[in-house]
């Protein structure tokens, strides 16, 4: 089997795992990359996430990760909901269901499966936002999307509410080319996001004053200085993706796991939560990041 007949049906074996897209980058040294991280890294922009430094090499080197892969296998994975939770408090969309990383890993494990079943002798690693891996950058690479100004890979028919995951293999496979960046001189994000986390230019996140980094990464108390432009966000924030035009093109996922239980879905007194509710409402969620502790700091820091 050529390389264009391999790379065709494990583009197919994607879709039917019900991935939404799937493409292929050389696996290769990320140059450009590296220096931009690097850069991004010394100006401090991680806050206080400095796993983001650990790793540095196999982050920009996916050999490092797995030693002759050829290729990195990209895929998406839609998590945009039919439905919206209702209430005064919000949590991002990506959050209202099982967590994501339980899910889709299962799915890589199946199609590493299907590789060795009907390709043979592959060797490989399957990633899901838990590694040190450049998922939007090597999507970017695979055709899959570009950098938007909020920094998330953007894609001309489904937006940004997807997952990413990889699969580096020693697969030689055919790659796909690079999309243009079709942002345009639109500044949507830049002007909606309420901490100016946001490059003035776009293209530059300053992480510690994101409000995803805010109310999940960060440990400490929240600083004073963002009182009254959380925008009632207590887990996550999805501000920039949904004032980004793109996202009109966005469709509900079919994914039975990433819907919001009836519990959670009929949640309404949110300043009064025990931990006993809280455990019982994100079970097996991402929401269980924060731990009950910081969940309720996030919504007493709102409520004031």
């Amino acid at each position: 089997m050529d390389t264009r007949q391999l790379t065709q049906q494990i583009k197919e074996q994607a879709k039917s795992l019900g991935f939404m897209a799937c493409g292929v980058a050389k696996a290769e040294f990320m140059e450009e990359e590296a220096r931009r991280v690097e850069a991004w890294l010394e100006q401090g922009y991680q806050g206080s996430m400095g796993y983001m430094s650990n790793h540095f090499e196999m982050r920009v080197n996916p050999t490092l990760l797995v030693p002759g892969a050829k290729s990195v296998i990209c895929l998406m994975y839609n998590y945009f909901p039919e439905q919206e939770l209702e209430g005064d408090l919000k949590i991002a969309r990506y959050a209202y269901g099982r967590d994501y990383h339980k899910v889709i890993k299962k799915k890589l494990k199946l199609f590493m499966q299907w590789m060795h079943t009907h390709i043979g002798q592959v060797d490989g690693r399957c990633f899901v936002d838990s590694a040190p891996v450049l998922e939007r950058d090597w999507a970017k690479r695979a055709g899959l999307g570009w950098t938007g100004k909020n920094t998330l890979l953007l894609n001309k028919e489904r937006g940004s509410y997807f997952f990413l995951a990889e699969i580096i293999s020693d697969l030689e496979l055919e790659y796909d080319e690079r999309v243009k960046d079709h942002c345009g001189t639109c500044t949507k994000c830049i002007d909606a996001c309420p901490t100016d986390a946001i490059a003035e230019d776009g293209f530059l996140l300053d992480a510690s004053k994101c409000i995803s980094y805010l109310t999940i990464e960060r440990k400490d108390a929240i600083p004073d200085e963002f009182k009254g432009k959380m925008e009632n966000w207590i887990f996550g924030c999805d501000i920039c993706q949904e004032v980004c035009p793109w996202n009109r093109f966005s469709v509900p996922h079919e994914e039975s796991q990433f819907l919001a239980s009836p519990d959670l879905v009929n949640m309404k007194d949110w300043e009064g939560i025990q931990e006993e509710v809280f455990d019982i409402l994100f079970k097996g969620s991402p929401v269980k990041r924060t731990k009950f502790k910081g969940f309720k700091r996030n919504i007493d820091f709102i409520k004031g």
